[in-house]
């Protein structure tokens, strides 16, 4: 809870705070990667700093949890929080870092607001800072805990076992952990970091959901080309083969399916499909009696990828294609104006932002409370910078 002259004084500052946030986070990461650049050695996704993906995700957290504390001054930020938090667990963030965060935010802010930033702003926006920075420590302390690691040190080897052309952009590697240590279990929907050395020595971690994870677990890899953020996948393409080792992280992610018995709806699109496969075999394999809807929009069913998994695992489904679609698919976007949604469902989904804000819309409509339409984002969060 922020302290009354702090809530007086953000509240006034916010506009113009939030509007040079941009600016502000620009300066951080210039600043901070030029002084500290052994930050960017397995840590941060340096293709997210050349697009400006973390830049505008970092801006819209501050800005969301600043409001937050003034809107909702009782409440506990833990759920606005919680996917920042597993965000942080995958990479292993640790307490010490965030002092240095601060650091070069503070420096960011005074030098693009310059003689606005006064003591009592500073001190304000300061408590803000700490306030953010404290709920996510604690919440990143429990996801280590349950992860059963310490000092955010959750990685091990895994050799890749066999390895799945699922399209001509998208290949599937099955992984069996090295050692007798147990493995933290993983529920649906969840993603592990993969930490690979790139070719210029500079290792980079990338996010990929477990598509599978039974005793056997698998990652299904999209390959990205011809823009940075996509270093990681090409290279898992071009070098990776069955017998090879991976480092990968213990499983997080808060978007995971429940555990009750109201129906659910699963939609997805394009590579989006990875966590609702996931989410469709734990369904299988525990016997679950629920109704399921699966809905999925992709180019072509050629570049449909797990799209056997999918048919195979849920009957009551719709595929859509914006070409070549074979009865009973059918051709286009996602339209679900003649799509029987089930009374009282729960929906998850998944692929790129666009098509999720356009389904969540049409989800609404058709009568799904919005507390019961849950997403999961690849990359930073722009939902929320949107927001």
């Amino acid at each position: 809870m922020l302290s009354a002259e702090s809530a007086a004084i953000v509240r006034a500052t916010l506009p113009v705070v939030g509007a040079s946030l941009d600016a502000i986070t620009a300066r951080f990461y210039e600043t901070m990667f030029a002084e500290r650049p052994e930050l960017l050695d397995g840590l941060f996704n340096r293709g997210n700093q050349a697009n400006g993906e973390q830049r505008r995700a970092l801006a819209g957290s501050i800005a969301a949890f600043a409001t937050h504390l003034l809107d909702h001054p009782d409440e506990r930020p833990d759920e606005l929080l919680s996917r920042i938090a597993h965000k942080h667990a995958a990479v292993g963030v640790t307490d010490d870092q965030y002092v240095i965060v601060h650091k070069y935010l503070f420096a960011a802010i005074a030098h693009v607001l310059g003689d606005a930033v006064t003591p009592e702003v500073a001190a304000a926006w300061d408590e803000v800072y700490w306030l953010m920075a404290g709920a996510l420590i604690a919440q990143e302390a429990r996801i280590y805990a349950a992860a059963g690691a310490r000092n955010g040190d959750t990685w091990r080897q895994w050799r890749v076992v066999a390895r799945r052309e699922e399209t001509p952009h998208v290949a599937s590697f099955l992984l069996r952990p090295l050692g007798d240590a147990p493995v933290p279990p993983a529920r649906p929907g969840q993603y592990v970091s993969v930490r690979v050395r790139m070719p210029d020595g500079v290792h980079q971690l990338r996010q990929y959901t477990l598509s599978s994870a039974g005793e056997l677990r698998r990652i299904t890899v999209k390959r990205v080309t011809g823009d940075p953020a996509g270093e990681v996948s090409t290279l898992l393409h071009e070098t990776v083969r069955p017998g090879d080792e991976l480092t990968l992280s213990a499983p997080f992610g808060d978007v995971t399916l429940d555990d009750g018995d109201a129906p659910l709806v699963l939609a997805s699109a394009g590579i989006g499909a990875t966590p609702i496969v996931a989410m469709l075999q734990h369904l299988a394999a525990t016997g679950s009696d629920r109704r399921v809807l699966l809905l999925h929009a992709d180019r072509s069913p050629a570049e449909h990828a797990l799209r056997e998994d999918m048919a195979n695992l849920a009957d009551d489904r719709i595929f859509w294609y914006e070409r070549g679609a074979a009865a009973p698919d059918r051709d286009g976007l996602m339209d679900l104006s003649d799509v029987e949604i089930p009374e009282g469902a729960i929906a998850y989904l998944c692929g790129p932002l666009p098509f999720m804000r356009d389904v969540r819309g049409q989800l609404l409509k058709a009568g799904v409370a919005a507390r019961d339409i849950k997403y999961e984002v690849f990359g930073p969060d722009l939902w929320l910078a949107a927001a």
